[in-house]
């Protein structure tokens, strides 16, 4: 007798177990109450299906909450929408497109994350506007204070209720700017306010509880065409309007959105990941670089350089975001195997904007 390929000999009793269903085998010919020669029992081995998940997610009505939220919807993981503005939420995700996603406000945040096996955690005020005294408090606070919400909410739990895995978003303004430097997640925190947002923002995450696998994801700038900078990039450029913004001699450590929703996709399934991860292309470009890509993509010229003064005058110390920058590297994604579809900016433009 021969099963799954492993020969035995025709004399032996096979015997089934509570682990081996009969339903996946197929004898090939018949057996009978006496003696017999042998026979070939065929094993049909099915793929294992991926695990489903429950995951709490907050920042979800956001330019990357909404496609990662897509992406786990498509794959029948069952998502809870932590919001502020349930009314915000229910536009963005209708029930007749996403039947079985809750949506939850403030009040019932603690409920949902305790019926989860995960929680990505999104929110916070963009950053690209004028940054005024009372701007600069809300961007530090909308990030500090949900993630404080959500880590009370995983250690006021039973460990067994926990989730056990907190994907918590942070960004690489952490490791302040340079037009020299290389930096990795090995690399120190800068000195400026971004850099002291991202620090407190990440030593919030750091006080969950020990047994919760926690996943820092340090975000590049996300390049998409219905958010992010790239969305505010591109009818300046379909204007005859786009160029280099200040010397164009800044990095630009960037990520396409589908490799960013991949990555924290991976970080909530696969153990490995923990700790911090820079979500950046491989490839980081000069500011310069990349809007001559852009312009080349879209079939408009990049020649018209947006001064310094300018921006300022617009954004105030907001201007620091795009007039300055660094160079980052995703050492740790790379080591863990991740593999990024789109490792160059001209190849995820184009994608993009086709």
């Amino acid at each position: 007798m021969e099963v799954c390929g492993v020969p035995a000999t025709t004399t032996s009793a096979f015997s089934w177990t509570s682990s081996i269903s009969p339903s996946s085998f197929h004898v090939s010919q018949p057996l009978s109450s006496g003696g017999f020669k042998g026979f070939k029992i065929f094993c049909v081995i099915q793929d294992a299906q991926p695990q489903k998940m429950t995951i709490s997610v907050t920042g979800a009505t956001g330019f990357i909450g909404r496609r990662l939220v897509k992406r786990l919807h498509a794959d029948n993981h069952s998502i809870k929408v932590l919001t502020r503005s349930k009314s915000q939420a229910q536009s963005i995700f209708p029930d007749r497109e996403f039947p079985g996603i809750v949506i939850a406000e403030e009040s019932d945040w603690k409920n949902c994350i305790q019926g989860s096996s995960a929680v990505v955690n999104l929110a916070g005020m963009p950053i690209s506007t004028r940054w005024s005294p009372e701007i600069k408090k809300e961007i530090k606070q909308s990030r500090i204070k949900v993630t404080s919400k959500v880590v009370e909410a995983i250690n006021e739990l039973e460990e067994a209720m926990r989730p056990a895995v907190l994907v918590s978003a942070t960004a690489v303004g952490y490791y302040g700017t340079s037009e020299t430097q290389v930096f990795d997640e090995q690399s120190p925190s800068g000195s400026d306010y971004l850099a002291e947002v991202c620090r407190e923002w990440e030593s919030t995450a750091l006080k969950v509880d020990n047994k919760v696998r926690l996943v820092r994801i340090r975000i590049g700038v996300a390049l998409g065409r219905d958010g992010g900078a790239l969305a505010k990039m591109i009818p300046i450029f379909m204007m005859f309007a786009g160029g280099p913004l200040g010397s164009g001699k800044q990095w630009f450590s960037w990520i396409h959105v589908d490799d960013l929703v991949s990555l924290i996709y991976e970080a909530l399934q696969n153990p490995t990941y923990e700790g911090v991860i820079n979500a950046t292309a491989p490839n980081p470009v000069r500011l310069g670089e990349m809007c001559s890509h852009l312009g080349s993509v879209l079939g408009r010229p990049s020649w018209l350089p947006v001064p310094d003064l300018a921006l300022k005058a617009v954004l105030g110390e907001g201007a620091t975001v795009v007039l300055e920058g660094q160079r980052v590297l995703p050492a740790k994604a790379k080591e863990l195997g991740f593999s990024f579809k789109y490792p160059y900016v001209k190849e995820a433009l184009k994608a993009i904007l086709s």
